[in-house]
């Protein structure tokens, strides 16, 4: 089974050209922001990548200026459109959908303070 619209990546060298890139990217069509990487790398160099979603047409102009705008700012190490990607590379994807990720930390920490509270009453 395959997605019918595309998945969209621009990779940048740290925060300042991630950040002028998704403002671009989101400004210039109608695509969705589904995801954010963020790597440490060799040298430690902070690798972001963002993921966007979208038909077609507008995920290939929102990476084009994506990536013209982290340019300008910084370095862009990668950017690629996947027209209609297979399900397999959803689910990859969907392992750095924010609201997962954010729903994850949030549980985290609610287990931790749960911890936190069972030693207390031990006490």
């Amino acid at each position: 089974m395959t997605y019918k619209g595309a998945l969209g990546l621009i990779e940048t060298i740290g925060l300042s050209p991630a950040a002028a890139a998704l403002d671009a990217a989101t400004k210039t069509a109608d695509v969705t922001c589904i995801g954010v990487e963020k790597v440490i790398g060799v040298g430690k160099v902070v690798s972001i990548t963002i993921n966007l979603a979208g038909d077609v047409s507008a995920v290939q102009a929102a990476v084009e200026s994506g990536v013209n705008a982290a340019n300008l700012v910084g370095t862009v190490v990668s950017s690629r459109v996947i027209p209609r990607p297979h399900s397999d590379v959803e689910k990859l994807i969907s392992m750095f959908d924010k609201s997962k990720v954010e729903k994850k930390d949030e549980e985290k920490i609610e287990e931790s303070k749960e911890k936190k509270e069972v030693k207390k009453s031990k006490k």
